[in-house]
């Protein structure tokens, strides 16, 4: 029995690895193999540079490849139920001290939002939101000391 823990993803972003996997062990892989041809080519791989690039660059995309992979056999897809409360895939409205107000979206990482900010659960601002409601006030340590927010909102994510 294994305990490999789940990685939530919404709908959209389990799209978009599916598709960066596809691509990367299709048009990804001739690519490198041409480049690695190519530098062949140039002679003695002991001192060939564009070699060893390719081969490091290979290293890399293998290595994603493999985390994708990953990512995706432990995908976990669900909508999200609207509880009024913060969970991973809301998106929350804070207010800070200061009266600045900012929206997070609450999620791993692989479910980054260009242009909306990301509060991980496994992270202090992500973990002090989780189950706070409208007019809660969350505080978290962070290596820029200690913060607080008001919790102005909470919405379902819809991408």
């Amino acid at each position: 029995m294994t305990d490999d823990p789940k990685t939530w993803l919404t709908a959209p972003a389990h799209k978009k690895l599916v598709e960066e996997y596809e691509e990367l062990t299709t048009a990804g892989r001739a690519h490198i193999e041409d480049r690695i041809a190519e530098a062949r080519s140039h002679g003695d791989l002991r001192e060939n540079a564009d070699y060893d690039a390719a081969k490091n660059e290979q290293g890399l995309m293998e290595a994603r490849i493999r985390h994708l992979r990953y990512l995706l056999d432990t995908a976990e897809i669900r909508e999200v139920a609207d509880s009024g409360k913060v969970e991973i895939g809301t998106v929350a409205t804070v207010v800070d001290e200061d009266g600045d107000e900012m929206e997070f979206f609450v999620a791993p990482s692989e479910n980054k939002i260009a242009g909306m900010l990301l509060a991980s659960p496994d992270g202090p601002l992500g973990s002090a939101l989780i189950g706070a409601a409208p007019g809660d006030k969350v505080t978290y340590q962070a290596p820029g000391g200690e913060f607080t927010y008001t919790v102005k909102a909470v919405r379902v994510y819809e991408g």
